[in-house]
C-alpha cells in the first residue's frame, strides 16, 4: 500500500527493532509509522525515545482499537485511524 505512492518502508518485529535500526541508519529514515499497541514498547512509548534522541523525525501512529485511540490520542503524534483510507496523505502531511 505505501510502495504504491513512491515510499520506501522497511518492516520491523518490534519497537526496539526500530530503534536499532535509527541507531545505525538515523538519516535514512524520514517517517516512523507505528501501531500504538504492541507487546513490550507501546508505539506512544517508542515516539517519546525517538524525540529525545532523534527530534527531527516524523513519527504517524495508528490503531484500530477504539480504547487506544481514547488513551493515547494528545500525545503530540498524529493518530490515525484504520483503516488506511487516506495513508498515503496523512504520511504526506506529516513529512511536510
Amino acid at each position: 500500500m505505501l510502495g504504491d505512492p513512491g515510499f520506501v518502508t522497511q518492516r520491523t518485529a518490534d519497537a526496539l527493532e526500530v530503534i536499532a535500526i535509527l541507531e545505525i541508519a538515523h538519516d535514512d529514515v524520514d517517517i516512523i509509522f507505528s501501531d500504538v499497541v504492541m507487546p513490550g514498547m507501546n508505539g506512544v512509548e517508542l515516539g517519546k525515545k525517538i524525540r529525545a534522541r532523534w527530534p527531527d523525525k516524523t513519527i504517524v501512529l495508528t490503531s484500530g482499537y477504539g480504547h487506544a485511540l481514547a488513551e493515547y490520542s494528545g500525545h503530540g503524534f498524529p493518530l490515525l485511524h484504520k483503516p488506511y483510507s487516506v495513508l498515503s496523505r496523512i504520511l504526506r502531511d506529516a513529512a511536510a
